[in-house]
C-alpha cells in the first residue's frame, strides 16, 4: 500500500460525485455525494454553523480516491446525539481546549452506516492514520467517528481507537406481508392498544405517501413549518436551512420519503424518511396540529406500513425513545470510535467507557425482555 497518497479536500463538492460515490456505494442515502453536498449548498454546514467540512482523502495508486472520511472540524458538540460534553467539560477544567475537534460523521444524522467510505478495503488502515495525522498535527484534542456500522468497529479497533456503544431503536421485518401480520406477532393486549392508537391518530385525517416528483415545493413549505416547531422545541434552533430541503427534493428525491396528514386538504404534520437499500430511515417530525398519537402513527405505524409495502429489512425511527419499544421497535446497540492522543486523558475516558457499557447492555437487555412481542406459551 506503500502507493497511498493522504489528502485534505476542501469540503464535499470539490470531490466529483462519481468518485465519492465509488467510494460510500448506493445502501446509505447518508453518506451519499447528493446528500452531503446539499448540506454545503444549503450553507446547513460550514460559514458559522460550527460544522467546517474538510473530507480526508486516501488516494490511490490509480490517483483517484480509494477511501474517504466524511470529516468536520467542529467548534461544538451539537448535532452529534453522541454525546461528550462531561468529556470537553473535564479537558477545559484540565486547562485544554477541546475544540476543535475532528467528527467523522453524517451530520444531524444518528443513522449508523460507513464512517469508513471504501472504494479498496485494504486503504482503510492508511485512511484511519490519516485522521490521526489530522489530529496529531493540528493539535485537536480527539477525532470521533460516530454512529459507525457495526462491520467497521474491528477497524478502528485494531487501530486502537475506544469504542464506545450506546443503543436506538429499530424495527425489523420478519417477512411480513401486511400491518396485521406484524401485529400476530405481538401480545393480544399490545395488538389492541396499537389499533385503537392508529384509529384515533386517523380520525378525520388523510395521510399521503410522497416520493419523488410528487413532493412539490408546498408540501416542502408545509414540511418547513413542521421542522421548524419541533427544532426549536429541541435544539434551540433548526440544524438545517429551509434551502436544505428543496435540494434534497431535487438531488436525492427518490430517495425521499414525505408522510403528510393533512385536514380538509391542509398539511398539519409531516415525518421526513430517506429511502436506503433495505432500510427506511425516520428522520424529522413535526406539526402545527397536535392530535393524540399522530406522532406515533407518521413516525412509526406509517414507517412501518412503508417498509413492509417496499420489502425493506429494517425501520430506523432516529435516536433514544424507549416509547417506541411497546410499537414494536427493539434494542439495538450502536457504536462510535475515539482517538484521544493524550494518554491521562485517554486512560480517564477509557475507563468512563468500561462503565458505561456494562450499563448500557445492562439496560438492553432489559428492554428486550419488555418487548411486546407474543411469548412461545401465547
Amino acid at each position: 500500500m506503500t502507493d497511498l497518497v493522504a489528502r485534505l479536500a476542501d469540503g464535499v463538492r470539490s470531490i466529483p460525485a462519481a468518485q465519492w460515490d465509488a467510494c460510500a456505494g448506493t445502501a446509505n442515502p447518508f453518506v451519499s455525494h447528493a446528500f452531503l453536498a446539499a448540506l454545503e449548498d444549503s450553507g446547513s454546514v460550514g460559514g458559522r454553523s460550527g460544522w467546517q467540512p474538510i473530507p480526508i482523502v486516501v488516494d490511490g495508486a490509480d490517483g483517484l480516491p480509494a477511501a474517504i472520511a466524511p470529516a468536520y472540524a467542529k467548534a461544538h458538540s451539537q448535532g452529534e446525539y453522541v454525546f461528550d460534553h462531561a468529556w470537553a467539560d473535564a479537558w477545559e477544567r484540565a486547562g485544554g481546549s477541546y475544540y476543535p475537534k475532528l467528527q467523522v460523521a453524517a451530520p444531524f444524522s444518528p443513522v449508523p452506516g460507513p464512517r469508513l467510505l471504501l472504494r479498496d478495503p485494504a486503504a482503510a488502515p492508511a485512511l484511519i492514520a490519516a485522521l490521526e495525522a489530522v489530529t496529531d498535527r493540528h493539535d485537536l484534542s480527539s477525532a470521533h467517528a460516530t454512529f459507525v456500522a457495526p462491520d467497521q468497529i474491528p477497524l478502528f479497533e485494531q487501530a486502537g481507537w475506544l469504542v464506545r456503544e450506546g443503543t436506538q431503536f429499530h424495527w425489523a421485518n420478519q417477512g411480513y406481508a401486511s400491518f396485521d401480520e406484524f401485529l400476530d406477532a405481538l401480545a393480544s393486549r399490545k395488538r389492541k392498544a396499537i389499533r385503537k392508537e392508529r384509529a384515533a391518530a386517523v380520525q378525520g385525517l388523510t395521510i399521503r405517501h410522497l416520493s419523488g416528483a410528487a413532493i412539490q415545493p408546498a408540501h416542502w413549505d408545509a414540511f418547513w413549518a413542521f421542522y421548524q416547531d419541533t427544532g426549536s422545541r429541541k435544539w434551540g434552533q433548526p440544524y438545517l436551512t429551509r434551502a436544505f430541503f428543496d435540494l434534497l427534493g431535487a438531488t436525492m428525491g427518490d430517495k425521499v420519503l414525505l408522510i403528510l396528514a393533512e385536514c380538509d386538504g391542509v398539511p398539519i404534520a409531516g415525518a421526513l424518511n430517506l429511502i436506503g437499500a433495505d432500510t427506511l430511515y425516520g428522520r424529522y417530525w413535526g406539526c402545527t396540529q397536535e392530535v393524540p398519537f399522530l406522532h406515533f402513527e407518521l413516525c412509526y405505524y406509517q414507517a412501518i406500513d412503508a417498509a413492509i409495502a417496499r420489502g425493506l429489512r429494517t425501520v430506523e425511527a432516529g435516536a433514544q425513545g424507549e416509547h417506541k419499544l411497546a410499537r414494536g421497535y427493539v434494542p439495538v446497540p450502536t457504536w462510535s470510535a475515539h482517538y484521544i492522543p493524550d494518554a491521562g486523558f485517554r486512560r480517564a475516558v477509557s475507563d468512563f467507557l468500561v462503565r458505561e457499557r456494562a450499563a448500557v447492555e445492562s439496560d438492553q437487555a432489559y428492554l428486550a425482555e419488555l418487548a411486546p412481542f407474543r411469548r412461545a406459551a401465547e
